[in-house]
């Protein structure tokens, strides 16, 4: 088995002789050359996933007003923003409403406009200090004037998720889209074989300390994501049937583009943001030339039915993502058309930026610090009584 150091792959990246390819080219090598061959040809196969997001935000310190304030309530275009940190910190979240707009404009709104360098209305309140005497402020901010604005995502880059339909009789609107009744449609959210943690599904070269492609500027990937769950069952090739793992991420909002970061309304159930996450893959050895050339027939998830609300989802099927990706797949003896949340286009988009970045050598790989978990048990909240599990002090 052929090997590679991340810091050899870079030695080529400065000199301007790395071979980068997308997870897509990637394919046609593995096929055209053999898992061999294109472990020793190729330094760097690039991923892409562009979709929504819904556990992300953005830390913002706004600087210090003259006389100064401590931030005890913060609006944002109105929509309300967490101040329990320091006087002028505060985290807005990505799915948090608008108190006067509702549905129709909500935190993602905010980072997106703050991104495009729109002024942002910043309304605080305060109880008043001997060393924050300021009780109210009202002002503009924009992301020149402020200081620190990056975003920190607890949950991005889902590593497989459920397709989605509804059994009932009437029209379900949820984080997965409009649910026609009686299994009319099915959606689905993933970039398939371009999705990130899709080509390197045991975490061999993904881990804390990852240099990404993250909103289109360069960020980092700083722990396990929220609901991680590497104990997912998994095919032979090792690819998750549901989902698995999960990244939490950072990086500069002032640097991120709108073409890649964007706010969403999904009808009757609120905001949600379309974040653009690429992962850089170093091809270290012929298993990851092999995990890296897996293809949409290879990967399988469970078709939901989302109209149950109480208990575990009943599976109403196993499918591949070349079936979800024709258009249509067979359900209950019908054809049911199927629709993706994510954008194929979008994704390919990114995996092809981050090679042009890496190419020019613009973008070194780094060697993650530490390694994802492989193992964890992801909780229900479960409805007790304070008591119960709770030791007794006197034991």
């Amino acid at each position: 088995m052929s090997y590679k150091t991340i810091e050899e792959i870079n030695e080529k990246v400065r000199a301007g002789k790395a071979v980068v390819l997308t997870a897509e080219e990637m394919i046609d090598i593995v096929e055209e050359k053999g898992v061999k061959q294109a472990a020793k040809e190729v330094d760097v196969v690039t991923t892409g996933t562009f979709g929504p997001m819904c556990s992300s935000g953005a830390f913002i310190n706004f600087g210090h007003s003259d006389p100064p304030i401590k931030m005890t309530k913060v609006w944002l275009n109105d929509v309300p923003a967490f101040a329990g940190l320091a006087a002028v910190d505060a985290y807005i979240g990505a799915t948090e409403l608008s108190e006067s707009r509702g549905m129709e404009y909500g935190g993602a709104h905010v980072i997106e406009d703050l991104i495009a360098g729109k002024d942002i209305h910043l309304v605080a309140e305060s109880y008043g200090t001997h060393c924050y005497p300021r009780k109210e402020i009202s002002t503009y901010i924009n992301k020149n004037n402020i200081n620190q604005a990056f975003m920190f995502n607890p949950r991005n880059a889902y590593q497989n998720y459920n397709a989605a339909t509804n059994s009932s009789n009437k029209i379900m609107y949820t984080y997965m889209g409009t649910l026609l009744p009686r299994c009319g449609n099915v959606t689905y959210s993933t970039s398939g074989q371009l999705s990130p943690l899709l080509n390197d599904p045991l975490y061999r070269t993904i881990g804390i300390g990852t240099r990404i492609f993250f909103g289109g500027a360069q960020g980092y990937v700083v722990w396990e994501g929220t609901q991680h769950n590497p104990e997912q069952k998994r095919g032979e090739n090792g690819v998750p049937m549901g989902p698995a793992g999960t990244l939490a991420l950072i990086g500069d909002l002032k640097q991120m583009s709108t073409k890649y970061v964007r706010a969403a309304v999904y009808q009757q159930y609120g905001v949600s943001i379309f974040i653009g996450v690429g992962i850089p893959i170093p091809i270290i050895d012929e298993d990851m030339a092999e995990k890296t050339a897996v293809r949409n027939k290879d990967i399988y998830t469970n078709v939901i039915d989302y109209s149950v609300s109480s208990g575990p989802r009943p599976v109403l099927k196993r499918v591949s993502y070349e079936e979800l990706m024709s258009g249509s797949i067979e359900l209950n003896g019908k054809t049911v058309p199927t629709a993706p949340l994510s954008s194929i286009k979008k994704a390919r988009e990114i995996a092809n930026v981050l090679k042009e970045w890496i190419l020019k050598g613009e973008f070194l790989l780094t060697q993650p610090v530490a390694s994802l978990p492989l193992t964890n048990t992801v909780n229900k909240l479960e409805i007790r009584n304070r008591t119960e599990g709770v030791q007794n002090e006197k034991d």
